[in-house]
Order: C-alpha cells, then structure tokens, then sequence
C-alpha cells in the first residue's frame, strides 16, 4: 500500500494567505487587524474558524486539534497593562498562549477587500451586479466601505424582509416603515453600517441591510430606503466561510473547522 504523502503547513502560510486576499493597509486606522498571539513559523496542525474569540473557542480549538485561530473581530484592540486573569481578553490570550495556539484577525480589512464580508452577505441574498458602494484605491488595490447590487427580480418590502431573515436565521429585524414601491436595488454593510445610509440612498438603494444602526439614524428614512438591521453578528455570521475558501485554496492540506460555538453575547427573551 503506498504511504500517504504529508504536507506540512506553517502558520505564516495561513497568514499569508489571509493577507493577500485582504491587505492589513485596508484596516481603518483604529483597527488592530492581523497576528494577535503567536508564532508564525510554527508548524499548523489545523485552523478554527469564527466571528469573534473567547475562552470557549480556545476551548474547541483545543478540541479539535488546532493550533491557529482565525476570526473576524480582534481579540485585541488595545495593548494590555497587565495579563492577570481579570477579564475574559486576559484569560483567553493566557489560555490560548498556554495552549500554543496562534490568534489571527481579518476584520475591517475583509470589511472593505474585494470578495470579502459585505460580498458575502450579497451572495447569500442571491444579489447580481454587486460592487462597491464607497469605493476608494489603497495603494493599487482596489476596496471600499459596503456593496450594492440588485436582486434578480424586484420584490415588495414584506418580501424582501421575509427574505432577509431567513437567509440570516433571525427571528426578527428592525426595520423603518415598508416601502410602497418595489425593491430591486440593495445597499449592504455588515456589522455596524449607519454611517453608510446617506451613501445607500446615493447610490439609489432601495433597501438598506447592516447589523446595527443608531436610534436616531432611523428618523427621516420613511419612503425614501427600506431599513432591514438584522443584528451584528448575525449579519456577519458568514465571514467564515470567506476565510475556510481562501485557506483551503492556498492550503489544501491544512484541516478546516467553522467553528460550531456561538460567541454572540446578546440574547433575545
């Protein structure tokens, strides 16, 4: 019987990768995007992938027998003065580090790269035409801030809401008044996108998708964009699936887990 061939993968392959796809310079500036914990020419016996990281993550890391985490939010974004247990960032950097478990972070850089969050909340919605609805240049790459694109074929606002939940599996969704006019164009941002609604509207939005938006920022909207806010991390619930296709194409050999523990941290009673 022949011998099956091993490749070994090292974590700066992974990080590569992930950065290629998605140049830390696309971070806004008061991002930490990047390796938070780690060392990168270690060997990776496979990666856990999330939203965000915690110490029940670490913990199916563990598991599942990787030593690379890779999510979206940033385990760090501010130095730490001490690490001494007292808060849920400590523990888990001290977990993850007693472990040898690397942490790495893809946040609003896969906001704002090309095929990244805001692209895969249109793919889920079966969006057509999708492209940038803020676009800017960093460097030579092209990036920007949310998608728009159309819907196949236009809908009413009920509908089109109802569409929204279900291919989000969320129960409910804030929305402003309903649209008396058919939607056809939708503008997306995933996370918290209220600073984008006057681009929405520019851009001749019909309908408006993010994960959170202010109180305030509702008021004025009635007939003029159909607001759908689905929650933040519901809206980004599929990053995921971007970093398990971009690892798996540059590492093949590499074993891939989306990781099944739910990190988000609001309940609805």
């Amino acid at each position: 019987m022949r011998k099956k061939q091993y490749y070994s993968v090292k974590i700066k392959e992974v990080l590569s990768a992930l950065e290629t796809f998605a140049p830390l310079p696309l971070q806004e500036g008061w991002d930490n995007a990047g390796l938070q914990i780690g060392l990168t020419e270690a060997e990776a016996s496979g990666a856990l992938l999330c939203l965000d990281v915690n110490e029940a993550i670490v913990d199916e890391a563990i598991g599942k027998g990787c030593n690379i985490i890779v999510s979206h939010h940033p385990l760090l974004f501010r130095g730490l003065k001490t690490i001494s247990g007292a808060d849920y960032v400590q523990r888990t950097v001290m977990k993850a580090i007693k472990h040898d478990i690397a942490v790495v972070s893809m946040h609003t850089n896969m906001d704002n790269a090309r095929g990244g969050v805001n692209f895969k909340i249109a793919e889920k919605l079966g969006l057509t035409g999708v492209r940038f609805m803020a676009g800017k240049t960093v460097g030579s790459v092209e990036a920007g801030s949310g998608v728009v694109g159309e819907l196949t074929e236009p809908m009413a606002a009920g509908d089109f809401v109802e569409l929204v939940k279900r291919q989000f599996a969320v129960q409910c969704a804030q929305c402003n008044e309903l649209l008396n006019r058919p939607i056809h164009r939708v503008a997306i941002c995933g996370g918290a996108g209220d600073f984008l609604i006057d681009d929405a509207v520019a851009a001749g939005a019909d309908a408006f998708i993010t994960g959170e938006m202010h109180y305030h920022v509702f008021f004025g909207r009635e007939q003029q964009i159909q607001i759908c806010v689905t929650g933040h991390y519901q809206s980004e619930q599929y990053t995921s699936e971007i970093f398990k296709s971009i690892i798996g194409e540059a590492c093949p050999a590499l074993p891939l887990h989306i990781a099944g523990t739910c990190t988000n941290p609001i309940i609805y009673i």
